[in-house]
């Protein structure tokens, strides 16, 4: 298994997403496209490497057994070309994920998507400080506007 190419990849696809999310206009079409051949196939490719990993299907060397339930556990899972490859798919997968939620609730609440835009790059590059900033901002600025829902 080349898991160097599964890494680039999933990076390309998810990079994809993001630049369709920030750049183009939100048509359904485009909205559906990030969620299901990005978010889905994402989605997809985490749970056919894990599966195969954890089965043995996989080759993933290096990484030792599955322990969530301490550090040390969890280091050894990522202590692998396989380990880190799934573990960064899933955050790739989540991260679009809330972007494109936050695009939808942006564009429902009529916010500018030049107030989206930085907020959407926080949360590609740093996931939950993208979603925090989404967070404090949304509903004063939809009550400003009369728009909270």
């Amino acid at each position: 298994m080349d898991w160097a190419l599964v890494f680039s990849s999933v990076n390309m696809l998810a990079l994809t997403g993001w630049v369709a999310l920030i750049l183009l206009p939100r048509w359904p079409a485009l909205l559906s496209g990030v969620l299901y051949l990005g978010i889905g196939l994402l989605c997809l490719i985490y749970a056919i490497g894990l599966i195969g990993v954890v089965s043995g299907l996989l080759p993933n060397t290096g990484g030792g057994g599955a322990d969530f339930t301490t550090i040390e556990g969890v280091r050894a899972i990522f202590g692998s070309d396989g380990g880190v490859t799934i573990g960064w798919t899933h955050y790739l997968a989540f991260d679009l994920f809330v972007g494109l939620w936050i695009a939808r609730d942006g564009d429902a609440k009529n916010i500018s998507r030049l107030v989206q835009a930085p907020i959407l790059l926080a949360t590609f590059m740093a996931g939950p400080l993208g979603l925090l900033l989404w967070l404090g901002i949304r509903e004063p600025i939809a009550r400003r506007q009369g728009r909270f829902r």
